[in-house]
């Protein structure tokens, strides 16, 4: 009895995978009944919306497929619709009525294989058991997902900017309309941080006559922003009027390279992202290209970790803790490795420099030559 069902089971299955197309068709012209005809859909939620009801067309056959015993995972197709309905404000009743109309059509195209193929009405009441479980544990996942949702739904304007803003970040596609701001435009990504730095991005913003995009971390006063606008501007203009722009308390700026369009904007973005840690080495106002290496190397845990150890750790063996060395390389390094001009800076001889100098390289096991490049950068990690 047992393989028998399980047979028929197996034979419907394949006769509606056979019309796949036919009922994907069909679902996709009940569920435009369902929604207002009068909406003009937007182009990534309809297509978003076609995929979840494709998923739910292959959820339904694996649940047929599988019977009672082997239920289907949950697609997560299903989920992130379920959660974009909620955020466009989709009433869950609408959301549901669209599965419920998918769940329906299966149960015709079922019950017209059934009777081609001559299964009993057994074999179908025990389908059609089946299907109305799953559908009932579909419903449920996609209610408390929607709910869950809801209840993170941003309420201020700047709540909405700052969320559409970080879903444009992660790559996803929303309504570039909550922004305010042209994408298509030429970008200089910004991150701010400071008290003042709203303000000091506007001011910056109208002596530039560029168009603004500000968005705060959640309750951290640094700021994410983005100057726009059709005419290109170079990096060093932007550092330039920032430079120039007055704050009444310190505010640390980074500054990414300019970038045109919707990934340009991202790219931009990311540069001022990453030179941020080091804005108050080298701040108040900071060019990505000119700490790239650092900020990539500060990056790289493996990188950063293995020039403390070559380079720090050996000189961290001397008698003050390294103190003395450390301010007689960055001296160094500073005047171009130049021993009159280090004499100079730090007041002392060039008999003393090259007495340290030569101190160093012993710490270190090797000439300075050969390694400079590296120890300044590690000497930058550790400030």
């Amino acid at each position: 009895m047992g393989e028998a069902v399980r047979e028929s089971r197996v034979l419907l299955t394949a006769r509606l995978r056979e019309r796949r197309g036919e009922l994907e068709a069909a679902v996709a012209t009940r569920v435009r009944a369902i929604d207002d005809p009068a909406a003009v859909p937007d182009p990534a939620y309809a297509e978003g919306q076609m995929r979840a009801l494709v998923a739910a067309v292959e959820y339904s056959l694996a649940a047929l497929e599988g019977g009672e015993r082997r239920p289907p995972s949950m697609p997560a197709e299903i989920l992130a619709q379920a959660r974009l309905d909620a955020r466009d404000g989709v009433p869950l009743d609408t959301v549901t009525r669209r599965y419920l109309a998918a769940n329906t059509l299966v149960g015709d195209f079922l019950f017209e294989e059934a009777e081609r193929a001559g299964a009993s009405a057994a074999d179908c009441r025990r389908l059609v058991g089946v299907g109305a479980t799953r559908l009932d544990e579909l419903l449920a996942a996609v209610g408390a997902e929607h709910a869950r949702e809801a209840r993170n739904l941003p309420t201020s304007a700047a709540e909405r900017r700052r969320e559409c803003v970080k879903r444009l970040l992660a790559g996803e596609l929303v309504d570039e309309a909550e922004i305010g701001y042209d994408l298509d435009a030429e970008h200089v990504g910004l991150m701010a941080k400071g008290d003042a730095a709203k303000e000091m991005l506007r001011e910056v913003a109208v002596r530039l006559d560029r168009k603004l995009l500000a968005v705060r971390r959640e309750e951290e006063p640094i700021w994410a922003a983005w100057l726009g606008g059709r005419r290109p501007m170079s990096a060093a203009a932007v550092v330039e009027a920032i430079a120039s722009t007055r704050a009444d308390s310190p505010v640390f700026v980074t500054v990414g390279e300019p970038a045109a369009g919707l990934e340009g904007w991202r790219f931009s973005h990311a540069q001022a992202k990453a030179a941020l840690p080091l804005a108050e080495r080298h701040g108040p106002v900071v060019r990505f290209l000119d700490v790239a290496l650092e900020a990539a190397i500060l990056r790289d845990e493996l990188i950063a970790t293995s020039l403390r150890r070559r380079y720090l750790e050996p000189l961290a063996t001397g008698r003050d803790g390294g103190e003395l060395a450390r301010a007689t390389l960055r001296a160094y390094f500073g005047a171009e490795r130049n021993v009159s001009s280090t004499a100079a800076a730090l007041g002392v001889d060039r008999r003393t420099v090259r007495n340290r100098l030569a101190a160093i390289e012993d710490l270190l096991g090797g000439p300075l030559n050969g390694s400079a490049a590296d120890l300044e950068i590690a000497l930058r990690l550790d400030a």
